[in-house]
């Protein structure tokens, strides 16, 4: 588990790790000097609070001024004989790497993703200030080096001119809690690995996972580690967006930002909503229309890792495969050299459509020529797992059963497969799982765009959760999710309080499921698949009412799901003919 996480983050952070310079080949434009590369290594730059954060210094080995590319991880910032710097450098550019606030060589307090708009801004202006440096900068990196991106760029700094972040976010609330849930197997762990102090036994802790993620209360994870994690503490004390989250979330600032961005992001990444949401802001119609021309969006088929056409249980084919570092180095030359290689003429939005496996380009996200097509449920009160009847097809229902399970959070559904499409036969033969399924395609059916389902449930618990997913029945049995969501009842007005439900009281749920690109073909079947949990992606609700992180008693809820014409439970896909 511990390498597992490093990796994962190392590989978003580090998109140059892609290029062909790994094998000690650096591809030169052919109108582009080969420049050789002087170091500067652990330079201290000053914060305004008099924190000296370590920063390396990779440049052209000659006279002039160059653009710079900054990236600010919390995952090292390398050392001599930087391979994935040189590529950049020998093109003519400045790359500085910087280790944040309290993490490897840099002083200070490491406090996750505080401080970061500040420390960006104040490194960006001593950036400009260095003789090298032609007062351009770029930025580039993913996950949580996407994030040091983002927050700083509200600040204002004339200098920063562009942007390349992969598979981030720019609200850390809304990574953290998913409509009320908090996202357990992501920011358990990571923390974990975070904070871990030098020769810890993370490795073996993490063999039997289940010892911290099921433990209870869930605030006392670092007391089954053995260490102090203050900020997991944090997070779990604030589950509303309250003023603690101001410094993690750029909120309405999107106005202020005046960078061209290119946001890369996959259909199975854990941030993928963000990544969506990200430029959604920047291209609303009160964003000044010369910064909403210059923001691009990228998704292709992935997971948290860019880049490779096998993914999960599937393999999307050669044309899944991406250079990230040779598109960011087009992106990097149009935006900070102003060479004409066609990039800024390309249509905004370009996306992967899985299924058919290939790229497309778009106008516009989500696409206009949409048609938003309900697909209802049915059943006789059969719909339990894979050998009930349950229906899903276009046809609203009349008079019909409801169905009922009883979910038990100490028996939680479990996560399949982590990232990526994974087949969810194992978990569809559950009791506590309801699946409404059409009959199969008679012609190949695209979904590409956001996707919800608005389930009417009642419960008798105070509180108590409700999943969705939805899944692509192959002509073999094979089950591949394509794309899930959950809610916590008491978040069901996302623009109230949370408050509780009243037992055995009807309730309209919608359920965000996000977002996907996905051909349903003839002969498949399209799957929802509704329950109560969906764990450890996400923590479980223990159907008390008590507050989630200090909890410590269990309960068993009856959940009802109706499906008739006066509770129509359906999904909302976005059908592209």
């Amino acid at each position: 588990m511990k390498n597992f996480i490093r990796l994962v983050f190392l590989l978003v952070a580090f998109p140059l790790l892609n290029s062909s310079a790994v094998n000690g080949q650096v591809r030169q434009n052919s109108d582009q000097p080969a420049y050789k590369v002087t170091e500067e290594l652990d330079v201290r730059v000053e914060m305004r609070d008099g924190v000296r954060l370590s920063t390396n210094i990779y440049r052209p080995d000659a006279s002039g001024q160059f653009p710079v590319l900054l990236m600010r991880s919390p995952y090292g910032n390398g050392g001599a004989g930087n391979r994935e710097a040189a590529y950049a450098v020998t093109r003519g550019y400045v790359v500085v790497l910087q280790d944040t606030r309290g993490r490897y060589e840099s002083e200070g307090l490491f406090d996750a993703m505080q401080p970061e708009a500040e420390d960006g801004y104040d490194t960006q202006q001593w950036i400009v200030r260095q003789p090298w440096c032609n007062g351009k900068i770029g930025t580039f990196g993913g996950s949580y080096v996407g994030f040091t991106q983002w927050m700083p760029a509200p600040e204002g700094s004339p200098y920063l001119v562009t942007m390349f972040p992969e598979v981030t976010f720019a609200d850390l609330h809304d990574v953290v809690y998913q409509n009320g849930a908090f996202f357990l197997d992501l920011f358990g762990p990571w923390s974990y690995e975070m904070t871990s102090p030098y020769n810890s036994s993370l490795d073996s802790l993490m063999k039997q996972p289940d010892r911290i993620l099921m433990h209870l209360p869930l605030i006392d994870q670092d007391k089954i580690l053995g260490w102090k994690i203050p900020f997991l503490r944090d997070w779990m004390m604030h589950p509303d967006h309250d003023r603690y989250w101001d410094r993690t979330s750029i909120g309405d600032g999107y106005g202020k930002i005046k960078a061209s961005v290119y946001a890369i992001g996959g259909w199975y990444d854990i941030l993928l909503k963000g990544t969506i949401d990200n430029y959604l802001n920047m291209t609303k119609p009160e964003i000044a229309p010369e910064i909403r021309k210059k923001q691009r969006l990228m998704i292709g088929p992935w997971v948290h890792s860019m880049g490779n056409r096998k993914v999960g249980e599937l393999d999307f084919g050669e044309a899944a495969d991406l250079n990230d570092s040779e598109l960011m180095m087009r992106w990097f030359d149009n935006q900070l050299k102003g060479i004409e290689n066609g990039i800024s003429e390309e249509a905004p939005v370009k996306i992967f459509v899985m299924g058919e496996n290939v790229w497309r380009f778009e106008n516009e996200w989500p696409l206009a020529r949409t048609k938003y097509t309900k697909y209802y449920f049915h059943s006789e009160g059969n719909a339990p797992c894979i050998s009930g009847k349950g229906i899903l097809d276009n046809k609203p229902p009349a008079a019909e059963k409801t169905d009922s399970y009883i979910y038990d959070p100490a028996n939680p559904v479990r996560t399949i497969g982590g990232m990526g499409p994974y087949d969810q036969q194992s978990v569809e033969n559950r009791s506590d799982v309801l699946l409404f399924t059409t009959a199969p395609l008679k012609e190949d059916v695209e979904v590409t765009g956001p996707v919800n389902a608005l389930v009417y449930a009642s419960s008798s618990a105070l509180n108590t959760d409700f999943t969705a997913k939805l899944v692509d029945v192959w002509p073999d049995g094979k089950a591949i999710r394509i794309c899930e969501g959950i809610i916590r009842a008491d978040h069901r007005n996302p623009l109230e309080k949370p408050s509780h439900i009243e037992p055995g009281k009807i309730y309209p749920f919608n359920i965000d499921l996000w977002a996907t690109s996905n051909l349903f073909k003839k002969g498949h079947r399209i799957r929802v698949e509704i329950s109560s949990s969906n764990f450890p992606r996400f923590d479980r609700n223990l159907n008390t009412g008590n507050y989630f992180a200090t909890d410590t008693t269990i309960l068993k809820a009856e959940q009802v799901i109706y499906h008739s014409a006066e509770y129509p439970s359906h999904i909302i896909l976005p059908v592209i003919k």
